[in-house]
């Protein structure tokens, strides 16, 4: 059974088409047969009433109009036909033995007057009406010496001089042949029938989930951040669903809320402890840099905390957003004379928070701004619901072995540099909170290329952006 409900939906539509197919086609040959056969005896019988013409009263044969009538009773190959009386037996010369296709029941015999009741008959099939009454023709069946198998009608008819048997046959070809030349059209037709109901069980079937793929879409929208809540608006049977999925957001946003609120109150609450700390310490570099690093540290949490209570996303333009970053921090090394370039559309735009866009692009651009030898190049473009935003320089670069080390948190792979090694891991961990991811590899002509993949907003967010 497959797995999924298309496939399940599939299968089972595609048995259901070909039982009810298979019995449509076994019922209309059936009936065909009937048919066929039911004209097949009118035509003997017909020759049988002819047959009886030629006996008279004490069931002589009239030979003389029997030759008189052989061109009509042997018009057709095969057919054949027998009078078996007290004078013996005239007709066709290979007529085969015959035999009833359901021999009656013996009839008990009648009970004596007084005398006690007969013994019941033994099991056996009911009699036909045929067999009641024994002037009226009778099915049978025979095969000829050289094997054909015969379709008969006899009867048998009372006379003084004994019972007179006339028998008409006609080879079982007779009732094949139409059937078979009717089973080619009557196949195409329900080969026919089964594509039509194919069709339309396929056509059915994409009707009845397309519901269930637009729900589908709503709900990774709401993932993404493009909306709030999915449409309820949906069929009966789905209505529930939609009711509790919206009911589960709401909730999820209170409860993020009030994650959001907690973790502001922390970071209020920390930063002028820090802040002052770090003032006392300025004349103690060792201690200052611990501070620094607490710093650090409790920035980095904090921004975890901050994306992971954010319920919904804002909508950001890149452009103007890297353009400021680039300014601030080619302030920062201004000495050492950076070319910084950024190459970004004016339509990209990403469904994060201004600050979250900071924190991870911030760090990438800082990062490659330490160790660039000349140059750090920004670029993002969109690419189906993600944007990639890519941070090259062309420093030393990070081998691949440690590049998985890089961007774990407090590690430093340059202990020269004034750095807390927190830069990459923030840009990591943000990313994958958003549902993307960070890749580092190597720039075309050396140095380190950061590829961060962030959600792409929605056309109406980047309208409303702008």
């Amino acid at each position: 059974m497959p797995r999924s409900i298309r496939g399940r939906m599939i299968l089972i539509s595609a048995l259901a088409i070909l039982a009810s197919l298979l019995i449509a086609g076994w019922a209309l040959a059936g009936a065909l047969e009937g048919f066929v056969t039911r004209g097949l005896d009118q035509r003997l019988d017909s020759q049988i009433t002819l047959l009886a013409t030629a006996i008279d009263g004490r069931g002589a044969v009239d030979r003389a109009r029997i030759t008189r009538m052989r061109g009509v009773l042997e018009g057709e190959p095969g057919w054949r036909w027998r009078i078996s009386g007290p004078d013996g037996a005239i007709g066709t010369a290979d007529f085969p033995p015959l035999v009833a296709p359901h021999p009656p029941a013996p009839h008990p015999p009648a009970a004596p007057a007084g005398g006690p009741a007969p013994m019941p008959a033994p099991p056996g099939p009911p009699p036909s009406p045929d067999d009641a009454t024994p002037d009226r023709p009778r099915p049978a069946e025979g095969r000829t010496e050289q094997g054909v198998r015969v379709h008969a009608r006899q009867v048998t008819l009372s006379t003084p001089r004994g019972p007179v048997t006339i028998s008409a046959a006609a080879p079982r070809a007779v009732v094949a042949r139409p059937i078979r030349a009717a089973l080619l059209p009557l196949l195409a037709m329900l080969a026919g029938l089964g594509m039509l109901l194919a069709v339309a069980s396929l056509v059915q079937l994409r009707l009845v989930l397309r519901p269930l793929r637009r729900l589908r879409e709503e709900i990774a929208a709401i993932r993404t951040g493009e909306r709030a809540r999915v449409d309820e608006d949906q069929p009966v049977e789905l209505q529930p669903l939609a009711a509790e999925l919206n009911a589960l957001a709401a909730d999820g946003e209170r409860a993020l809320a009030t994650a959001r609120t907690s973790a502001a109150n922390l970071a209020h609450a920390l930063k002028t402890p820090v802040a002052t700390l770090a003032l006392d310490l300025a004349d103690d570099p060792p201690r200052a840099a611990q501070v620094a690093r607490i710093d650090a540290t409790i920035r980095h949490h904090l921004a975890r905390a901050r994306v992971q209570a954010s319920a919904t996303r804002a909508t950001i333009r890149l452009a103007p957003a890297l353009a400021d970053l680039m300014a601030a921090i080619g302030r920062l090394h201004a000495d050492r004379g950076l070319a910084l370039s950024v190459d970004v559309a004016d339509d990209v735009a990403v469904a994060m928070d201004a600050q979250d866009v900071d924190e991870i692009a911030g760090n990438l651009i800082d990062n490659a701004a330490r160790h660039a030898r000349a140059t750090v190049t920004v670029t993002a473009v969109a690419e189906g619901r993600q944007v990639l935003l890519r941070v090259v320089d062309d420093g030393p670069g990070i081998p691949p072995a440690d590049r998985i080390r890089a961007t774990q948190a407090g590690a430093r792979l340059d202990e020269r540099g004034d750095g807390h090694g927190f830069g990459l891991a923030i840009a990591r961990e943000l990313a994958e909170l958003h549902g993307g991811r960070l890749i580092l590899d190597a720039a075309g002509g050396g140095g380190l290329s950061a590829t961060v993949l962030l959600p792409r907003a929605a056309r109406a967010e980047q309208a409303s952006a702008s």
